[in-house]
C-alpha cells in the first residue's frame, strides 16, 4: 500500500510521538524496593506483561492518530483539537507513572488516572467524527487504563493510602 504525499511524514510523526511518550513513561517507571514491598492483588498481571501491552496500545494509538489526521483532510480546526488532545493524553500518561512510581503516591495516581481515562474517551469521540476505525483503535487503550485504574485502586486499598 503506497502512502500519498505527506502521509508518510504524518505516520512517522504519530509513531514518533507515541514512542516519545512510551520512552518517557518507561524512564520514569521504577520497579524499586518500594514497589516490591506493596501489597498487590492476586489478579495483577506479571510485570513482564506491561511492556508488550503498552507497546501494542501505543502502536494502536499512533495508527489512530494517523487515520484521524489524514481523514480530516484540510479541517485544520479538527487537526488542532486532535493534536491538543493527544498532547494532553500523553502528558497525563507520563504523569501517572511519575505519581505512582517516582513520587510513590498511588492515591494521587488514582485521582489522576480518571483524567487520563477521560482524555482517552475524548480521543475516541473526537476521532469517531473522521474515522470509525481510528476510534475503535483506541478502545484497547481505554480498556487497559480501566483495568489499570482498578489495579491502582486495589493498591490504594490494600496499602492504606489516602
Amino acid at each position: 500500500m503506497a502512502l500519498r504525499a505527506g502521509h508518510g511524514r504524518t505516520l512517522l510523526a504519530a509513531a514518533g510521538a507515541a514512542a516519545l511518550v512510551a520512552c518517557l513513561g518507561a524512564l520514569i517507571t521504577r520497579l524499586d524496593p518500594w514497589y516490591y514491598a506493596l501489597a498487590l492483588p492476586s489478579w495483577k498481571p506479571p510485570d513482564w506483561l506491561f511492556g508488550p501491552a503498552w507497546t501494542l496500545i501505543f502502536g494502536l494509538a499512533a495508527l489512530s492518530g494517523y487515520l484521524s489526521w489524514t481523514h480530516a483532510g484540510r479541517d485544520r480546526a479538527f487537526q488542532a483539537r486532535l493534536l491538543a488532545l493527544f498532547t494532553i493524553n500523553g502528558l497525563l500518561n507520563i504523569a501517572w507513572s511519575a505519581l505512582f512510581f517516582r513520587f510513590h503516591r498511588p492515591d494521587w495516581a488514582l485521582l489522576e488516572v480518571a483524567l487520563l481515562w477521560v482524555s482517552i474517551l475524548g480521543l475516541i469521540v473526537l476521532s469517531s467524527r473522521k474515522s470509525s476505525a481510528a476510534a475503535w483503535l483506541l478502545v484497547p487503550y481505554l480498556a487497559w487504563v480501566s483495568f489499570a485504574a482498578a489495579l491502582n485502586g486495589s493498591v490504594v486499598r490494600l496499602n492504606n493510602f489516602g
